[in-house]
């Protein structure tokens, strides 16, 4: 989310500022350094977007090669196209990584040595009023990263019942007003327009919240958004399948930005180690460096666990 907007909440901070030409992957050092780059390896970019960890993956490659894999077909043409100089080096396949394992085999390369996802929305996404991300921009209650297919934001707000439109809300936002947000708006139906909406939720919150130290509307919209492109239900399924495309020691990267998706990632990580299917390669969770967040602000939230495949 723009700084503009004043997003402090951590769920809606993109990493990713390329539609300014400020391209700045998040955690990047820590990535490449989890997944240990070999020159003759072969690696999985699971969330291709404007090609920022692809691109740094593919510098350190000679004889190796890189999938990158995207849904969104405009991050594929952007991707492609800054990363053609990379020749042969690089395949893009258009898909959801929920389908890894299929993706994986149609590109026709061995199991992996290491698998990056870097989870979340990307600023160009962001910022292209039509794609219905943002609430600051008047445009349509679209919000799927796919534009070519699935359920918008907009079937949602204008058809799902008050009682599950509310659940929805405060499930996947964690918002304490989602049953006065769910209230308000089947009482405003029909919305079109995210400002709309976005005006419609803000009404709804009581003024006295000012401890929303965020837009009124940033949970909502979050929650819309991992509807529609059922975020969670596809890291889970990439997730249960990660292992199998990666060789023995082949190593995993993901990276989160809110709470609902680390909690997976986390649960995964740690169930593996337990049955001794993967070993955690930190501790902890890792963080950006002070020196990252003076120079991205917009990382603040961003959050990396690292994985390790057995050998066997």
């Amino acid at each position: 989310m723009t700084d503009e907007e004043g997003i402090k909440h951590d769920e809606y901070r993109a990493p990713i500022l390329e539609s300014r030409g400020l391209h700045q992957p998040v955690l990047l050092r820590e990535a490449l350094e989890f997944l240990n780059v070999r020159p003759d390896g072969t690696y999985i970019d699971a969330t291709l977007g404007a090609g920022g960890h692809a691109e740094a993956i593919l510098e350190r490659l000679e004889r190796g090669r890189l999938l990158g894999i995207d849904r969104d077909a405009a991050a594929l043409a952007g991707a492609r196209a800054r990363l053609e100089v990379f020749g042969e080096r690089l395949i893009v396949l258009a898909g959801n990584f929920a389908e890894i394992d299929a993706l994986h085999a149609a590109s026709g390369l061995p199991p992996a040595d290491g698998l990056l996802a870097d989870l979340g929305v990307s600023s160009t996404q962001l910022e292209d009023a039509s794609r219905g991300f943002s609430f600051a921009l008047p445009g349509p209650l679209d919000m799927r990263m796919d534009p070519s297919s699935g359920t918008t934001a907009e079937e949602l707000v204008n058809h799902m019942p008050e009682r599950d439109l509310a659940d929805l809300i405060f499930q996947l936002g964690e918002e304490r007003y989602s049953r006065r947000i769910a209230r308000a708006i089947v009482e405003a139906r029909p919305i079109r327009e995210t400002t709309e909406l976005a005006q419609v939720v803000t009404r709804a919150i009581p003024s006295r919240s000012g401890l929303h130290q965020i837009h009124p509307a940033t949970r909502t919209f979050l929650a819309l958004r991992l509807a529609v492109n059922r975020e969670l239900e596809n890291l889970e399924r990439l997730l249960a399948k990660a292992l199998d495309v990666l060789r023995p020691q082949g190593r995993l990267v993901i990276i989160s930005f809110h709470s609902l998706e680390d909690r997976l990632v986390k649960r995964a990580f740690q169930s593996w180690q337990r049955e001794g299917q993967a070993r955690l390669l930190a501790r902890k969770v890792v963080r950006p460096s002070q020196e990252e967040l003076d120079r991205n602000p917009r990382a603040r939230s961003a959050k990396l666990r690292a994985a390790e495949k057995g050998r066997d």
